[in-house]
């Protein structure tokens, strides 16, 4: 058997260099999508890894019968027909620790980005810093702490509660929603001993968190889950963030609430059109923005390469 992986969205170089350990060889050069199938034919790939960026649909995996493994380096496989590839005998694996605390801490950039308006006051000072500064530190005079304040978590997975966690560091109260997780242990590292904290009432009624969270942020798969009609439960001057998929939040409906001033902030890294995002959100003046990074730290981007590594050769060996 070939053992030739296309890494096509990249791979850390220590996953790589693991892969090569183990007899494999792994090719990082980008392929087009509409080439893809082609290539992995042409070279006789056995495995496939890929990010966001690559789709690996139905057409594919029907193009490629000697694919052997489709390999998700992140957390959600939605460019990825998942059931479709494993009905057809293939290995679909994916990382969704790896990349935990680093979609968690950009969270909370967000999040102090927004009480302190850091996001417009970064485009506003080099602008007009020298001739407008009484007026730009006026406009920035009312900022609001973190710490007292309630965070609603909705979904509770590995990223949910490590946002938990620097919450509580920050002082904050959690509230969560996950339908699936009743109650969760989180253990904090203070001073270097390690600490158990069970958070009580890990999880709440959704009808709850959208009344009586300060901040919420959505840390769940995929679908529509805040519309105008969540968002009408909520608290009068919420801030909202997504890290997790594009279209989670409805993007009208965020804008239309935000222009009412019913959410007074959002915090979007994912967007529905990716890599064409709506321009009425990117040039909002109430939106803090990154474009899909979450994941996107060196220490996250290691620990994806080398799990990812050692997935593929488990089940390639």
């Amino acid at each position: 058997m070939s053992k030739k992986i296309l890494a096509n969205d990249g791979i850390d170089a220590q996953g790589k260099a693991l892969l090569e350990k183990a007899g494999f060889t792994v090719i990082t050069e980008k392929v087009a999508q509409e080439n893809l199938a082609a290539a992995i034919n042409e070279q006789n790939y056995v495995g496939l890894t890929v990010r966001s960026a690559t789709k690996v649909r139905k057409d594919v995996i029907d193009a490629c019968p000697g694919l052997k493994l489709i390999g998700r380096g992140g957390v959600g496989m939605d460019n990825i027909d998942v059931d479709y590839a494993k009905s057809k005998g293939l290995a679909v694996v994916n990382t969704p620790a790896a990349s935990s605390h680093s979609v968690a801490e950009l969270v909370f950039a967000h999040l102090f980005n927004a009480v302190r308006f850091l996001y417009d006051s970064n485009r506003q000072m080099p602008a007009n810093g020298d001739t407008q500064f009484d007026a730009l530190k006026k406009k920035y005079a009312k900022g609001i702490e973190l710490k007292g304040k309630t965070i609603g978590i909705v979904g509770f997975g590995r990223i949910g509660q490590n946002v938990a966690k620097i919450a509580l560091g920050c002082g904050m109260k959690v509230l969560a929603y996950d339908p699936y997780i009743v109650e969760a242990l989180l253990e904090l590292d203070i001073e270097g001993a390690p600490e158990k904290i069970r958070i009580r009432q890990a999880t709440v009624p959704l009808e709850k968190l959208l009344a009586e969270s300060d901040f919420i942020t959505l840390h769940v798969p995929g679908g529509k889950v805040i519309t105008k009609n969540e968002m009408a439960k909520m608290k009068d001057g919420v801030i909202l963030a997504n890290a997790a998929r594009g279209g989670v939040i409805d993007e009208a409906d965020l804008i239309e609430t935000l222009n009412s001033g019913k959410v007074a902030h959002a915090c979007l890294d994912v967007f529905e059109n990716e890599p064409t995002p709506n321009k009425a959100l990117l040039s909002h003046p109430k939106i803090s923005l990154t474009p899909h990074i979450g994941a996107a730290t060196e220490e996250a981007q290691e620990r994806i390469g080398i799990e990812l590594a050692e997935l593929i050769i488990d089940r390639l060996r």
